[in-house]
């Protein structure tokens, strides 16, 4: 199993940074929309001839256009060389209009409708056929040739969805190349809510492409009791920001404390973090999270996705992993025995 690690710098460290994790032995890495813009630090790595795989994970697609949505990934898959991959997200609404001042509409056909426009427009540049995609939301129906880029040596680059609810999992599954699972969840919750929901997109898919899960982990990882206990504490803090979150909620009913959500929502209106921090006990970070030494951490996450995929991203929250724990990490993934992946669903 490969591992993708959060690329989680400024732009103008993107480049050491890249660097210093695929030293580690990481085998690709991945931008949060956060504090900073989420395609520059790729672009930066890329820049910089950091040969590795790179991916947006995820870009807030309802603010931007698929136009120029399009136009980065293609850009990015060129500087590359081929190793980029669009992953998109929804947010959700209270962010969506009051963060970016954008329009909100249905979280799901918005998204079905922007996977198949972006890719609608990076297949046009890609064949030379003409574009005229026409949805609800958006239309792309003009492109002289002034404006287009032209075709793509290593091809397009793939457009993944990030989900969690069983509507948005089912159009990912029907329209994206890929499924990027929400980090914010359990075991249970992967089989229990996330499959059936794939299993019932790909039944409507009508893309002959194959279609790729991602899983995701949030860990906590260390060798000493101090080291266990700072990465317990940056967990805790993220389990209970998405905990608070109604749309979450779900993960949290699967495992029988959906009661906890509200009251964290509670809290987190008032500002009350160390509060929320303290409604997250060690139960709930050894099921919504992985935790334990390097080779501890590889085990589990062989147990919990190594039948569904051959790569797993890894979130550090709050935390300075140490990169020899990375290194660590990266070779038992890539020594335990392989398990046959669903890389080829579809």
């Amino acid at each position: 199993m490969l591992l993708d690690l959060q690329l989680d710098v400024p732009p103008e460290h993107a480049a050491s940074r890249a660097r210093e994790l695929v030293e580690a032995g990481a085998a690709g890495l991945f931008t949060f929309e956060g504090p900073h813009d989420v395609f520059l630090p790729l672009a930066a790595a890329a820049a910089a001839g950091v040969e590795t795989d790179l991916m947006t994970n995820v870009a807030i697609a309802m603010p931007r256009s698929p136009m120029h949505l399009a136009h980065t990934a293609h850009d990015l898959q060129r500087m590359s060389g081929g190793r980029f991959r669009l992953g998109l997200g929804s947010q959700v609404r209270p962010h969506v209009e009051k963060r970016y001042g954008a329009t909100w509409s249905p979280p799901a056909a918005r998204m079905r409708e922007i996977v198949l426009a972006v890719k609608a427009i990076l297949g046009s540049w890609q064949d030379g056929t003409r574009l005229d995609f026409r949805g609800e939301h958006t239309r792309h129906t003009l492109m002289p040739p002034t404006f287009v880029p032209g075709p793509l040596e290593w091809g397009l680059p793939p457009v993944l969805l990030g989900a969690l609810g069983p509507l948005m999992t089912r159009t990912a599954a029907e329209v994206a190349d890929g499924l990027l699972v929400m980090p914010f969840h359990s075991h249970r919750h992967v089989r229990e809510r996330t499959l059936p929901a794939v299993e019932e997109g790909l039944a409507r898919r009508t893309d002959p492409s194959p279609f790729t899960v991602y899983p995701q982990a949030i860990v906590a990882m260390g060798r000493t009791p101090e080291q266990l206990a700072a990465a317990t504490l940056g967990v805790r803090g993220l389990l209970a920001f998405y905990g608070s979150t109604p749309a979450y909620r779900s993960v949290l009913d699967v495992e029988g404390c959906g009661n906890l959500q509200p009251e964290l929502n509670a809290l987190s209106k008032t500002g009350s973090v160390l509060e929320m921090i303290d409604l997250v006990d060690d139960a709930m970070v050894d099921t919504l999270a992985v935790r334990g030494t390097p080779e501890e951490v590889a085990a589990e996450l062989h147990r919990r996705f190594g039948d569904l995929a051959d790569r797993v991203c890894c979130y550090f929250p709050g935390y300075d992993v140490d990169l020899a724990d990375v290194a660590a990490l990266a070779a038992a993934l890539g020594a335990a025995a392989p398990q046959a992946p669903a890389a080829d669903l579809g």
